[in-house]
């Protein structure tokens, strides 16, 4: 737990408490004041959140990542048979890509190499 998440809950806490004294008294500054910082503590409380959030994703990500490195065979092997699984499932949106890359490839590799620009011209 990031501690922008404790201090951001401790400061949410405070901003109710203060604004039901000011509630209590009557005193309209006291209330806005504790409401600020209601607010302050849940945007901190919502930073601190989001941190985590980043960090848990970073650390999953590197663990897959180590995975993958320490077993390439069996991230291959896997990779194939999900690669397999969706060609089985959908042959004709398979067809379709593969169609598209071997076209697209086919483009970039006939087309004729660009000359660069004459370096003087007529002019006339």
């Amino acid at each position: 737990m990031d501690k922008d998440r404790i201090v951001g809950s401790a400061k949410e806490f405070a901003g109710r408490a203060e604004s039901a004294v000011g509630d209590l008294a009557g005193d309209a500054q006291t209330q806005a004041s504790g409401k600020a910082r209601e607010a302050a503590g849940t945007v901190q409380n919502l930073y601190g959140q989001a941190k985590d959030a980043v960090r848990d994703a970073g650390e999953t990500a590197a663990g897959y990542a180590k995975d993958a490195y320490d077993k390439p065979a069996e991230t291959l092997r896997d990779g194939s048979q999900a690669l397999a699984k969706k060609v089985q499932d959908n042959p004709l949106g398979a067809l379709l890509i593969a169609g598209g890359i071997g076209f697209a490839l086919a483009l970039l590799m006939s087309r004729p190499a660009r000359r660069p620009p004459p370096r003087w011209r007529y002019y006339g």
